[in-house]
C-alpha cells in the first residue's frame, strides 16, 4: 500500500488549514461579548446566541428554511429514484438528454435561475407563494440526489434481485425488499445533501421569496446590509454546527466514504 510522503502531508494539511481557518474565526467570533467582530481574548460570551432568539424575525426564517429543505430534498428524492433507475437499468431514445436535463442546474448560475423564475412567477401571477419556493429549491438540489442514487444504482450487485425474482417476487416486491434497503445509503445521503444545500441556498432565493417565506439565509442577508454585529457570526456558527452534526450522524449510520466516493 503506498503512503503519502511527508511533502504530500504538509500540502494537505495546509489545503485543510486554509479551507478550515474562515470557519473557525467565525465560530471564535461568535463567542465574543463584544459589540463589533472580534476574537474574544479575554473571556467568551453566550451573549449573542441569545439575542438570536430575541429576534423572532430569526426564528420564523429558521422555520421556514427548514420546512421547505425537508419538504424540497424528500421531493428531490422522489423524483430521483425512479428517474435514476429508468437512466441506469433501460436504453430508451433521449435517455442522454434526460440525464443532462436533470443535471443542468449544476451548470446554470443560480442568479439566473432566480431571475428567470422571478419573471415566470410574475406572468403566473404565484409570486410569495411557498409551493412555488418548494419547486424551485427542488429544481436546484436534484442533481446531488440524482448523481448519488445513480452512483448507488451503478454500483449495485444485481444477483440478489435476479434471485428474488426467480422466486416469484414481483418488480415492486423485488424493489421494496431488496433494492431500496441496498440503495438506502445513496438515498440518504442525496437526500442530506439536498437538505444542506436547500437550507444554505441564498442567490436564488432573494428572487423568489416573499415578506412571509423569507428564509434563513436571505435573513442574514438582509440584516447584514443594515448592521454588521457578532450576532451574524453566531447565526453561522449554529447554522456550521448544524451542517456538521447531520454529516456526523450520516457517517455513523452509513459511513461517508461509502455514500460520496463509493467505497465498499
Amino acid at each position: 500500500m503506498q503512503k503519502n510522503g511527508p511533502v504530500a502531508l504538509l500540502f494537505h494539511t495546509l489545503v485543510v488549514a486554509f479551507v478550515l481557518a474562515p470557519l473557525v474565526v467565525i465560530c471564535l467570533v461568535a463567542f465574543t461579548p463584544e459589540n463589533t467582530l472580534s476574537i474574544p481574548t479575554t473571556s467568551f460570551s453566550l451573549r449573542w446566541f441569545r439575542e438570536i432568539f430575541r429576534h423572532p424575525d430569526f426564528v420564523a426564517s429558521f422555520v421556514n428554511s427548514l420546512w421547505l429543505a425537508t419538504l424540497a430534498a424528500t421531493l428531490s428524492v422522489a423524483i430521483s429514484v425512479p428517474a435514476a433507475l429508468a437512466i441506469d437499468r433501460y436504453d430508451f431514445p433521449g435517455r442522454d438528454a434526460l440525464n443532462a436535463l436533470f443535471l443542468s442546474p449544476l451548470i446554470i448560475p443560480h442568479l439566473v435561475l432566480g431571475v428567470a423564475f422571478l419573471r415566470l412567477f410574475a406572468l403566473i401571477g404565484a409570486t410569495g407563494s411557498f409551493g412555488w419556493l418548494v419547486a424551485c429549491h427542488v429544481v436546484v438540489i436534484t442533481p446531488y440526489v440524482l448523481r448519488l442514487v445513480m452512483a448507488a444504482f451503478t454500483g449495485l450487485d444485481r444477483s440478489a434481485e435476479q434471485a428474488a425474482m426467480t422466486l416469484g417476487a414481483s418488480h415492486w416486491t423485488v424493489f421494496r425488499r431488496v433494492t431500496a434497503p441496498m440503495i438506502l445509503p445513496g438515498i440518504t445521503g442525496g437526500w442530506l445533501l439536498a437538505f444542506i444545500n436547500s437550507f444554505d441556498e441564498l442567490t436564488m432565493s432573494i428572487f423568489v421569496t416573499s415578506p412571509q417565506t423569507v428564509t434563513l439565509p436571505v435573513r442574514m442577508y438582509m440584516y447584514a446590509t443594515e448592521s454588521i454585529d457578532p450576532m451574524m457570526a453566531a447565526v453561522s456558527a449554529l447554522m456550521i454546527a448544524l451542517t456538521a452534526a447531520a454529516m456526523l450522524v450520516l457517517d455513523r449510520a452509513f459511513g461517508l466514504d461509502k455514500i460520496l466516493v463509493g467505497q465498499k
